[in-house]
């Protein structure tokens, strides 16, 4: 109680209370970051268990152990960006995407060009039930999986989206990955998410959706060749069972770097697994 009072002894000190702000609001913005992911869950088992040890260390008079927890302080800090890397590194994207003019989008007229493109192939394969994965590059550059993938670097077209992704033909299974206004590659192998999904009936596609979402600041788009559904993943969330409207409404917030950041929650609906 009295270090309480103390500490807030202190905050008559308008320097005190701007440096107390200052400590809050980064660990805000923190906690916001890794809101809904599987840092939240690790941290607080990290959390679950830092508590049971100090517990254990003040109740109990255990010279070693304290000894290690006083030293280990280092070992720590140079875990903590390693256990949380995919947040931190999304965190510094989202700091780059919200500089505008760092942001490199295509012109307005070929942008709105693009989206008609994938918007029309994404409806026309949901219609006939051809099972596709259209990965749109960010910022972040997704050069690695490009280069594991068939090299197209081509214009992109609803036509040639439709015939990639026929059922049968070579290049059909895997992704395609859109840069710079461009089709870039096809059947590109991606990540796939290790996290445990609401829906645990969702297929390898949807899998490999999230998982790129997850290490870099791509949009995803998944065609369900079972239920013939739409579905868009970013920053690691997902949305399911979308119409062409809104699949042009998300692509057109995605290429205006001066748009709301479009957010894509997770869903919990069953549904028959989906490839």
């Amino acid at each position: 109680m009295s270090d309480v009072l103390a500490i807030l002894a202190r905050l008559s000190d308008w320097r005190n209370l701007l440096d107390f702000t200052l400590v809050a609001l980064f660990f805000y913005a923190i906690l916001r970051l890794i809101q809904g992911t599987q840092a939240m869950q690790l941290l607080r088992g990290i959390l679950i268990v830092g508590v049971i040890v100090v517990a254990v260390s003040r109740t109990v008079e255990l010279t070693a152990f304290g000894w290690l927890l006083r030293n280990s302080s280092l070992l720590i800090l140079v875990a903590i960006p390693v256990i949380f890397q995919p947040e931190l590194r999304r965190a510094l994207e989202r700091l780059g995407r919200g500089l505008p003019f760092l942001a490199d989008r295509p012109e307005s007229t070929a942008t709105q060009e693009l989206i008609t493109q994938i918007v029309r192939a994404c409806e026309q394969m949901a219609n006939e039930r051809f099972g596709a994965l259209v990965v749109i590059e960010g910022l972040t550059s997704l050069g690695e999986y490009i280069e594991r993938g068939i090299r197209v670097d081509g214009a992109v077209s609803a036509e040639l989206l439709v015939t990639i992704f026929y059922p049968g033909t070579p290049l059909h299974d895997g992704a395609v990955i859109i840069r710079e206004g461009r089709l870039a590659a096809a059947s590109c192998v991606l990540p796939l998410t290790m996290r445990e999904l609401a829906d645990p009936q969702l297929g390898t596609r949807h899998r490999a959706a999230i998982g790129i979402s997850e290490v870099s600041d791509a949009i995803s788009i998944v065609v369900s060749e079972e239920r013939g559904t739409i579905s868009v993943a970013r920053n690691g969330r997902i949305v399911r069972r979308i119409d062409p409207n809104r699949l042009r409404r998300i692509l057109t917030d995605f290429f205006n770097p001066r748009a709301e950041e479009t957010h894509v929650e997770p869903t919990v609906e069953a549904a028959p697994a989906e490839r």
